[in-house]
């Protein structure tokens, strides 16, 4: 016990004293607060609309930074190769965008800058750390800082001297993955404007999404010019050099954008609002304290925490309002509120949680319960709305992203987990009516006005789901043998919660559902191969053809994807030993190819990168590492996660990081937890979850648990094989623990060595 207080007592003196609610300051040096580890630029050059961040609030309704590329959800936002800024947005969400703007100069007339101020820029002229964006615009030699609230954007601009300046709004136009239009700016005041404009549908979100906004100046405004409709530019007086902005966000009214601008920046110091982003920042992040040599890896394990805390964004108001695009009509909704008459949870734009089980489940679960059970509230809302709980909403629509019923492993894991912040019986009812027809999995990917190609009633009538889809094509990932898997699984899931509730039918109903991946296996190929609505395996079925019965994956990938019956899938290949040797040859043929399909999401489609056997760049293999230990073989779990972790989530550069498919903080939250040496196989969401172990990266992790408690994960000696593994100097005899007993505390300590220790 003396030896245990000793290494706390250290270990608290290298790095700073912590707290672990979320409304608490941490301290710590500033040389060593986790916020500076934190490199926003990674993997920059292969971003997406809603992946970089920089001056931005954890989960904010406002992520403001430079957008260097506009036309579509994909290859937008902030690309780093690209040398020219086409706006510094406010709205950077699943399926919205808003509210772009861009400070410029001019010497005549000023109305062609309604249409061309595009600006060039250099790195060299920039500086991007976590809550703050600097860069200076090449062809106005205009500074530009920005920082943010919640849900409010602050801009600092140093213009040059003896110049007419201005700022131009963009109000309509393509902007990342939306058609702005119906855009409308007013002046209401010397130094106010209103504002408004309109998401047009796209694919993915078929209702219009407005955002009203509200802007203030620190200096008084000189004009504002444009037509009624188009872009407009706001002038002020020939030699103003600076001048101080905020713009507030909400989805519901002007008023409300007011109401989020007084409550959350009512006054002008910017270098305050940048320092409180990092402090807010800190508190979550420093939930994880690592000390180890290799300062690199430390820096991308903190980028990478950060990400898990990233791209999913608030979009209701301080107030509790927020949009309700459920139904026919569109509706302001309210959030219940506490006693002071705050809103008791905030409600949420995301993209779905398919593969959550394997990601945030964990880690939120583990370090952030009050954040995870505000998503399950949000989740909640939705349902009490629309009647069905969603993959993933967009500014209170429906998108139907991708499949199946990602949302019902992670609810159920929350509940499992011990939180009860949320209505278990609602949750339950709503994630049932998900699983029956007429819920959200017979919607195949964004099919909005029907639900027949997801194939759930031939998923339920004869066992396994048809490829191709006998109905016709209704929308995206209509691929039979993939939704089959994902269905059993979460049949699995909800059975758990049907049984931790008493609904003891309910539990036998979902049980035998969720087994009926074995009808999707082919014992003459030993793959899971798609078969038509007659029985009939695909011919010619090629195991590492990319799609074609597989979402987003192959064959040899989506094979394991049965995290809820490890040893049934091995007893269908043969037993353990034949299930080892498969998997351990698609391993070593998947290391030549690093492990993923290529650096970025359109690679996954590439022929000649597509056929990898184990791809780490997307959802569906990502929990493959960990399959060997449950089929006696944890060795090669230890050797095959630590090699991913260092070859796949190693390194650190605008040019690589998550290799494809960073959505919305699953890979940055997979990073984490392969660095740490823990995962959960089915996602949490069995009774009392159990954790267990991979190769842990780091000497020394300290985590600081939501009760209080704090979790020591030290590793001594090389290499990447556990020789001994002891919990509160317990030897333990295998590579378990239950989250109950995780959430004691204490020391887990990992002997490591660099020879294999097997069964072979």
């Amino acid at each position: 016990m003396l030896h245990k207080k000793i290494l706390v007592l250290l270990f608290f003196t290298w790095c700073f004293a912590s707290c672990t609610s979320d409304n608490k300051v941490t301290v710590m040096p500033a040389s060593v607060r986790p916020v500076d580890q934190v490199y926003p630029l990674l993997d920059a050059a292969n971003s997406r609309w809603f992946f970089f961040a920089s001056a931005c609030r954890p989960f904010g309704m406002v992520t403001l930074h430079p957008d260097t590329q506009v036309g579509g959800a994909w290859g937008s936002g902030y690309k780093y190769d690209t040398d020219t800024i086409k706006g510094f947005s406010h709205i950077h969400g699943w399926q919205i965008s808003g509210v772009s703007v861009m400070p410029v100069t001019f010497n005549e007339a000023p109305d062609p800058l309604l249409t061309d101020y595009y600006s060039a820029f250099s790195h060299d002229k920039e500086h991007v750390r976590v809550g703050y964006h600097k860069v200076v615009l090449d062809r106005y030699q205009v500074t530009t800082e920005l920082t943010s609230t919640r849900r409010v954007g602050l801009h600092r601009y140093h213009f040059p001297r003896n110049e007419s300046v201005g700022i131009v709004f963009q109000l309509e136009g393509i902007l990342g993955p939306s058609m702005i239009k119906d855009g409308r700016l007013v002046q209401v005041g010397p130094k106010t404007l209103s504002g408004q404009l309109t998401n047009g549908p796209t694919k993915r979100r078929p209702k219009d999404v407005v955002a009203y906004f509200e802007v203030a100046f620190d200096k008084a405004i000189a004009g504002l010019t444009g037509e009624n409709k188009g872009n407009k530019l706001v002038t002020f007086p020939t030699g103003t050099e600076d001048v101080m902005m905020k713009v507030a966000i909400s989805y519901t009214s002007n008023e409300n954008a007011r109401l989020n601008m007084r409550e959350e920046l009512p006054g002008w110091d910017f270098d305050q609002v940048v320092e409180n982003s990092q402090v807010e920042w800190d508190v979550l992040l420093s939930r994880i304290v690592v000390k180890d040599d290799d300062s690199l890896a430390v820096r991308r394990f903190y980028t990478d925490l950060w990400h898990s805390l990233q791209g999913r964004r608030t979009i209701s108001d301080v107030n509790g309002a927020y949009p309700d695009n459920t139904g026919e009509m569109f509706r302001v909704g309210q959030l219940p509120q506490d006693s002071l008459g705050k809103p008791k949870f905030s409600h949420y734009n995301s993209d779905a949680f398919w593969g959550a089980q394997w990601t945030l489940n964990t880690l939120w679960g583990l370090l952030y319960p009050k954040r995870y059970e505000e998503f399950v509230n949000s989740l909640l809302v939705y349902y009490q709305d629309g009647g069905l709980i969603p993959r993933g909403p967009s500014g209170g629509n429906y998108t139907y992203v991708m499949t199946g019923a990602s949302s019902t492993p992670f609810i159920v894991s929350a509940y499992q987990k011990g939180l009860r912040g949320f209505d278990a019986e609602v949750a339950y009812e709503g994630m049932k009516k998900n699983h029956m027809p007429g819920g959200i999995m017979g919607h195949s990917g964004y099919e909005h006005g029907s639900a027949s190609g997801g194939g759930l009633e031939d998923y339920i009538e004869h066992g396994y789901v048809p490829y191709p889809n006998p109905d016709g094509d209704f929308g995206y990932h209509q691929d039979g043998a993939s939704l089959t898997l994902e269905y059993a699984y979460q049949d699995w899931a909800l059975a758990q919660m049907a049984k931790a509730l008493g609904k003891k039918a309910d539990y036998d109903y979902f049980l035998g559902r969720s087994e009926n991946y074995k009808n999707q296996f082919d014992q003459e190929t030993g793959w899971m191969r798609p078969k038509d609505i007659n029985g009939q395996w695909r011919p010619a079925f090629d195991p590492y053809e990319y799609e074609h019965g597989f979402n987003e994956s192959n064959g040899a990938q989506s094979t394991w994807f049965v995290p809820h019956d490890v040893h049934g899938l091995a007893a269908l290949m043969g037993g353990e030993a034949a299930a080892v040797k498969k998997l351990n040859a698609q391993f070593e043929k998947a290391a030549l190819m690093g492990f993923t399909a290529g650096t970025s999401h359109e690679r996954g489609e590439d022929p000649n990168r597509a056929r990898v056997p184990i791809n780490y760049g997307n959802q569906p293999s990502i929990q493959t590492a960990f399959i060997f230990n449950h089929l006696g073989r944890p060795d090669l779990t230890q050797y095959w996660s630590g090699e991913v972790a260092k070859k796949a989530f190693g390194g650190l550069s605008p040019h690589t990081g998550y290799n494809g498919d960073e959505d919305q903080g699953l890979m940055g939250s997979l990073a984490v937890l392969l660095k740490l040496g823990l995962f959960q196989m089915n996602g949490g969401t069995e009774e009392d979850p159990r954790y267990e172990f991979g190769s842990p990266m780091f000497d020394q992790v300290l985590l600081h648990l939501p009760n209080d408690k704090s979790l020591e994960l030290l590793r001594e000696g090389e290499g990447v094989f556990i020789e001994e593994l002891t919990y509160n100097g317990k030897t333990l005899t295998d590579f378990f623990l239950t989250h109950t007993q995780l959430m004691e505390g204490g020391i887990l300590k990992f002997k490591m060595s660099e020879q294999l220790n097997s069964k072979e």
